[in-house]
């Protein structure tokens, strides 16, 4: 049975998420469909490509993942169905396929939307189911949608470097209130150059050295 995940920023105190898996289901009932989230926050393009990128990753070969973030940023013309280090990914043509996979994808079709079609996530999602099973079932790339595609890109958010400092952002606090930013260790390292260091939050909180 394929494997299907489903991310999203829309949240489960309404009917929606029980919808979109009833819609998945309805057309493959072989789908077997795994949440990944569902309360990611709208517009935060970061924190969602941060929560995919490293969720994703855990799966089996060859599952397929549905990302529904910020689908109507703009009037939809298609979605992205994108295959990269023996993963499929799913989504609105937004630019967050990029920051998902800090990567071009090793494969990319755009998948048209019907230009008279009422647009709405429902709509959406038979649009995505029903190209995933025609890959399934073998049928050519042309005849699921566009190959190598155009589509939008947006640049991760980079931090920003001086001769005696690096700023980064916060992408995520998890339940534990662990903070996430934008700076790998990697970059914090060389660019310390085994300096003492200090860690100034905006609200003048200071970290002056690493936990053991």
């Amino acid at each position: 049975m394929p494997l299907v995940t489903l991310t999203s920023d829309i949240g489960e105190q309404d009917y929606l998420v029980g919808a979109v898996k009833g819609r998945l289901l309805r057309i493959n009932p072989e789908f077997q469909i795994i949440d990944i989230t569902h309360k990611l926050s709208p517009f935060n393009y970061p924190q969602a490509a941060y929560v995919c990128r490293n969720a994703i990753k855990n799966f089996p070969e060859f599952t397929f993942h549905i990302v529904l973030v910020n689908l109507f940023e703009s009037k939809p013309e298609q979605l992205l169905l994108a295959f990269h280090k023996d993963q499929y990914l799913v989504c609105a043509d937004n630019g967050l396929i990029g920051m998902i996979l800090e990567d071009k994808p090793e494969m990319v079709i755009g998948v048209p939307l019907e230009k008279t079609a009422i647009k709405n996530t429902l709509y959406c999602i038979d649009v995505a189911a029903k190209a995933i099973t025609q890959l399934m079932n073998g049928q050519p790339v042309q005849n699921i949608g566009v190959p190598d595609t155009g589509y939008i890109e947006k640049n991760p958010l980079r931090p920003t470097l001086g001769e005696d400092w690096i700023e980064g952002q916060i992408i995520f606090i998890d339940n534990f209130e662990n903070v996430i930013v934008n700076i790998t260790q990697e970059q914090f390292e060389q660019q310390r150059k085994g300096r003492r260091f200090k860690i100034v939050f905006k609200r003048d909180e200071i970290i002056e050295r690493a936990s053991e």
